[in-house]
């Protein structure tokens, strides 16, 4: 099976074309919803979490993740970044792989926003990368999550840069346009992903999409 690495900076619109390959009858492995699932409180890798950064970090309605907290902590602090990631990675890594057990289509999509900095390129034939201008990005998240431009501008420094994306990119979506825009631009991706899934012509060049 042909697997699409999804990928793109927060507010990027990832959620939305992954729903519209969803649509079409597509497979789609989340793995931010992997990484919500294998932290609810008390589970095995939330409760090492909490010991590799101690007891503030738990949540004291829930017992669990402070995730908030924790958040906080590693947008700001790429040395507690790297332990955390040290901690979860594994597991996602290993979880996105076992999700496609079982699968019956021409290929699927692995929903990845951290799959440039994660070094989870091995686990994908293609990356997809969902684009538009950091200064859409920044208005998009300040909207949708009422932070401040400088907390939206600090997240979106955490991540990798729009050029370092999209230099690793084998298909773009330009989502700079409104939402309606993305409807042909998926389609005919996924007619080409339907192609490719069916043969071993997986490295061809992605069609082209039509102009914002």
């Amino acid at each position: 099976m042909l697997r699409i690495g999804l990928t793109g900076g927060i507010g990027s619109g990832k959620s939305l074309v992954c729903d519209l390959f969803a649509r079409r009858g597509v497979p789609v492995i989340d793995s931010d919803a992997i990484a919500r699932e294998i932290v609810t409180p008390g589970s095995e890798i939330a409760e090492a979490v909490i010991r590799e950064f101690g007891e503030t970090y738990r949540d004291v309605t829930t017992g669990g993740l402070d995730r908030k907290a924790l958040r906080r902590l590693v947008f700001g602090n790429i040395r507690a970044r790297h332990r955390l990631e040290a901690i979860l990675h594994p597991r996602i890594r290993l979880e996105l792989s076992r999700r496609q057990i079982g699968l019956d289509a021409p290929y699927c999509i692995l929903s990845i926003p951290l799959l440039i900095e994660s070094g989870f390129g091995d686990l994908v034939d293609r990356i997809l990368v969902v684009d538009c201008p950091e200064s859409l990005q920044v208005q998009r998240v300040m909207s949708r999550d009422g932070v401040t431009q400088e907390e939206a501008q600090a997240i979106l420094a955490s991540q990798a840069s729009r050029e370092q994306r999209l230099a690793q990119a084998d298909d773009v979506i330009d989502n700079t346009g409104p939402p309606g825009d993305l409807e042909d631009k998926v389609e005919r991706l996924h007619r080409q992903y339907l192609v490719w899934g069916r043969t071993t012509h997986r490295k061809d060049p992605a069609p082209d999409l039509p102009e914002s």
